[in-house]
């Protein structure tokens, strides 16, 4: 058979999948997936195979289309869920966002002045007032925020670093190689369980430049083990004369956390604040402006201000940059913060959700599908490489030996369902889920359990 003469033409082709692909594709994909699966076709044609044309484009074009950034619902517990966004702003942060989106604003304009100003100034003066530091940059995430550190202040010269702090986040970020394409040479002292402030001062020597310590947010070194306190670096390096900067990554901005009722949450274990941190001398802190603080993603640097005028001078800073929407993102929600509203903000919000609330929620969503299910109680984590080990108790509705079955089938709904499971369980968490999520949630559950 002559499989040539069957292939369609690429117009004829990428029309079919404009009209059949519910969730809708730009032309130019459509026609890219129609081109892409004849040629594959055409390949195997002349070798006498035969590929079907239609079949493929169709799965490329399905794929293409699921990639689009679109809404999710997070039945999963994890309440900063790195591959669904982390934080969530606050509907006030989102609508600054928003305005600053679609009108010019002062970004860069000094309206009392009537001229040039600089940009982010207001975010920068609030932010330092927060953290209780002399002034504040932010760029646009916190790797990028230590690495503008490194650059500045110690590139050409060496940095020693605790090897218990060697850390690595995500999949592709190491502290060893940022610090090697910063410009400055890591100096490793201590071992892994154990570093103290002589491990420190033996590695000092002419080249070095600064004195770093970094938080390990995703792991925690139990046991036997030691490591030099802030306090001792700081009068370690008010003796030599070098700055000492603490990445503490997650951006706990008090570790009283007083926006919250009551004492600290148990799970915040010994997060630093930034404030403490600030307090107990420390020259410059770096930090995340979403993760435990609640905002969008951006590196926040606070400390002395002669250290942020040289870093603000540095034409990485400009490479780094954050826009206008974040800034008006991450103002508001820096407000919230200081109008003393921070436990609105949705990270907040959703990890002192009580057990009972989320128990009347799954019984409620239980009952609205007719499916046979429990409700148990498990935990919830906070996620993001954040307070690792530490969780909060989490109620979850369990659907029993359907969690193969049903799993993949709920992301297949609109809105897609993530959720989560275990020993062959589906389990359904609405901690990091709003509360007019759950006719949807309900809906999309009923529908795959009885399809």
């Amino acid at each position: 058979m002559n499989y040539l003469r069957r292939l369609p033409s690429v117009d004829a082709l990428a029309g079919q999948l404009l009209a059949d692909l519910e969730e809708g594709l730009p032309v130019l994909l459509a026609v890219e997936a129609a081109r892409r699966s004849i040629d594959l076709a055409r390949s195997a044609a002349l070798e006498g195979k035969y590929l079907d044309p239609v079949a493929m484009a169709r799965r490329d074009a399905q794929r293409f289309a699921k990639a689009r950034l679109r809404r999710v619902i997070n039945a999963t517990g994890v309440v900063l869920h790195t591959n669904l966004g982390r934080a969530l702003l606050h509907p006030e942060a989102a609508s600054a966002a928003r305005r600053a989106s679609l009108g010019y604003a002062n970004l860069e304009f000094d309206l009392s002045e009537g001229r040039r100003g600089s940009r982010g100034a207001y975010l920068s003066g609030l932010l330092s007032q927060l953290a209780g530091a002399e002034a504040a940059l932010v760029v646009n995430n916190n790797a990028a925020a230590l690495f503008l550190v490194l650059h500045t202040l110690a590139s050409g010269g060496s940095v020693p670093v605790s090897r218990g702090e060697m850390i690595e986040i995500g999949g592709s970020y190491r502290l060893p190689d940022l610090m090697a394409s910063s410009g400055a040479r890591l100096v490793e002292v201590g071992t892994t369980n154990r570093t103290r402030i002589g491990d420190y001062e033996s590695a000092l020597d002419g080249d070095t430049r600064m004195l770093l310590k970094v938080h390990p947010s995703n792991y925690r070194v139990m046991g036997f083990a030691e490591e030099a306190c802030l306090r001792d670096l700081v009068d370690l390096g008010g003796r030599s004369d070098l700055p000492v900067v603490y990445d503490v990554g997650s951006g706990l901005l008090d570790s009283g956390v007083p926006w919250v009722a009551g004492p600290p949450p148990a799970w915040i274990g010994d997060e630093p604040g930034v404030r403490q941190v600030i307090a107990q001398g420390t020259d410059l802190v770096t930090f995340s402006g979403d993760k435990l603080f609640g905002g969008c993603q951006a590196g926040v640097i606070v400390g002395r201000s002669d250290l942020v005028a040289r870093l603000k001078a540095s034409p990485v800073a400009r490479a780094v940059r954050i826009d206008g929407p974040t800034i008006a993102a991450l103002g508001r929600t820096a407000e919230l913060y200081a109008e003393g509203r921070g436990g609105e903000i949705p990270f907040w919000e959703m990890v002192n959700r009580t057990v009972e609330e989320l128990v009347a929620r799954l019984e409620s969503i239980a009952g609205s599908t007719g499916i046979p299910s429990t409700i148990r109680l498990s935990e919830g984590m906070i996620g993001a490489g954040s307070v690792p080990g530490m969780t909060v108790p989490s109620p979850v509705l369990v659907v029993e030996e359907r969690g193969e079955d049903l799993w993949p089938r709920l992301l297949e709904t609109d809105p897609a369902v993530v959720a989560r499971r275990s020993a062959g369980d589906l389990l359904i968490d609405v901690r990091a889920t709003r509360e007019e999520e759950d006719a949807q949630l309900a809906d999309s559950l009923r529908a795959v359990c009885r399809s």
